[in-house]
């Protein structure tokens, strides 16, 4: 059975930090892409940031410079450290594993940056 099990998520001020933790397992974690989407209200599912099984990474305009995804194989677990948070990052970030044919998702976990 697979499962990726978000956590770190909550209530932060703008310009504060959080680290966001996806926890995997039921799959051979290493040869799979990780990444992390958001959905805001109202808007559609959006990537954040993506990490391929060779460690290479990508970005949302949106984030570059703020935001780093990090992924260690030994523990199965992708990780995502978001600085200088804004208003506007304010929604559910969900946990992707996909290989191939193979998708899988996360029940996400809330982040909400407001004063």
């Amino acid at each position: 059975q697979v499962q990726l099990v978000e956590s770190g998520g909550g209530l932060v001020q703008p310009g504060g930090s959080l680290k966001l933790s996806c926890a995997a397992s039921g799959i051979p974690f290493s040869i799979y892409n990780i990444a992390w989407y958001r959905q805001a209200p109202g808007k559609q599912r959006e990537l954040v940031a993506r990490i391929i099984s060779g460690g290479s990474t990508n970005y949302a305009d949106s984030v570059k410079g703020r935001f780093t995804i990090s992924r260690d194989n030994t523990k199965n677990m992708v990780y995502l450290q978001m600085n200088n948070l804004k208003p506007e990052d304010t929604a559910v970030y969900f946990c992707n594993a996909a290989q191939l044919l193979y998708n899988f998702w996360g029940q996400g976990t809330q982040v909400t940056v407001s004063s």
